[in-house]
């Protein structure tokens, strides 16, 4: 008998083939990058390196239309007329086409159902795949640099194939919206989402207000904090979710999109969070993981557009905290070398961040507070129906 693995890293170079164009900011050499580097600290054995497998037609059909698919195909083979394309969410300045984009976008969907079965079959406690958490796809049209949305087609998925009750988790600094909705009715998916407020920010939804609907009314948590927030709120709003969703809604399994673009450094967002929240944020959901699921985790990646400076170091703390390694002081030299050779902007040289990372944001406190009586207002449904259980 094969023994259990820890955990899984889900890689293969072709996953970089999803690419939009080369001044588009998602770029996912930041894939290579984070395994290079994992590999330089010697912490990533080969055995636990498994290539993704293609999503088949059937696999993507279980949350994406068949007309959509197929459109989806057409525009990679340059068949798809420009009104049409339109319509699905393709060809836009967000979601350009690329040649071959649906057999990129299958190999992302297959790396994250590929994670899930090694998980859900009990091959590895833990799985993680980078090149997944494209969470802004929509059953009929693409959004936000995403075309299939894998989050949602894995946890499907794993409700059909594992009869599974899957707690996903979201701190990507933008609202995982398509995976929202797609389990908006549905009572064994619940969805929570930590985000910088969608008043500036696309994709504008992720209210406390939504919380589901029909069967699926209570489970669906938004917590939308405020531009300008700091790790010690960020890290206070997660935690105290994570922990009073986990235990309200006891899980057989934890998906978490890591989505790094929550950093100060990042271009796309505006939140001044520290590599101390992603050190932070995979170790809760590890633990949590190993309190509700028997160790059953998830791990896919997301957004983070300081692809050089930022998502690196998020990302391989995820799969460090898989492993149970601590890092710390200077990131490897030969790393450092090699890419700083193609970055356009100085690498960060440690595994930290330096204290004087910003200027001090003189509305700590009244963003700090703000989170807070935002994260009462979304927790409210779980602490009453707790009191009420007395």
């Amino acid at each position: 008998m094969t023994k259990k693995q820890d955990a899984v890293f889900i890689y293969s170079p072709e996953l970089l083939q999803y690419k939009f164009h080369d001044q588009h900011p998602f770029n996912q050499i930041r894939i290579q990058l984070t395994y290079e580097l994992l590999k330089e600290l010697d912490c990533l054995d080969d055995e636990e390196i498994v290539s993704p497998r293609l999503a088949s037609d059937e696999d993507i059909a279980l949350i994406h239309d068949t007309a959509y698919i197929e459109a989806v195909k057409k525009a990679g083979q340059g068949e798809l007329p420009e009104h049409i394309a339109s319509n699905y969410g393709l060809g836009t300045e967000d979601t350009p086409v690329f040649s071959n984009m649906h057999e990129a976008s299958a190999l992302m969907v297959g790396g994250t159902l590929t994670a899930v079965d090694y998980v859900m079959e009990g091959k590895a406690n833990h799985a993680l795949n980078l090149g997944g958490g494209l969470h802004h796809g929509f059953r009929g049209k693409a959004s936000g640099f995403c075309i299939y949305n894998d989050s949602s087609i894995a946890i499907e998925y794993m409700r059909k194939k594992y009869g599974a009750r899957v707690l996903y988790v979201d701190t990507d600094a933008h609202h995982g919206d398509g995976v929202q909705w797609a389990f908006y009715e549905d009572p064994d998916v619940c969805t929570l989402s930590i985000h910088e407020t969608g008043r500036y920010l696309f994709p504008g939804t992720g209210n406390i207000t939504e919380k589901g609907q029909g069967k699926g009314y209570g489970f669906s948590f938004n917590v939308p904090v405020d531009a300008f927030t700091e790790d010690e709120s960020w890290m206070k709003v997660y935690e105290t979710a994570i922990h009073e969703v986990a235990e309200y809604f006891k899980p057989d399994v934890i998906l978490t999109q890591n989505g790094a673009d929550a950093h100060y450094y990042d271009p796309l967002t505006h939140l001044s969070v520290s590599m101390e929240s992603y050190r932070f944020v995979p170790k809760v959901a590890h633990e949590l993981a190993h309190k509700y699921c028997d160790g059953r985790w998830i791990a896919v990646g997301g957004g983070g557009y300081d692809i050089w400076r930022v998502v690196p170091r998020a990302w391989a703390l995820i799969w460090l905290e898989m492993k149970q390694k601590h890092v710390s002081g200077n990131l490897p030299k030969n790393w450092l070398d090699r890419w700083q050779k193609q970055a356009p902007l100085t690498l960060s040289p440690s595994w930290e961040d330096p204290e004087n990372l910003y200027p001090a944001i003189p509305r700590k406190q009244e963003i700090t507070e703000k989170n807070y009586q935002t994260l009462t207002k979304a927790l409210y449904q779980i602490r009453s129906h707790k009191n009420a259980s007395f």
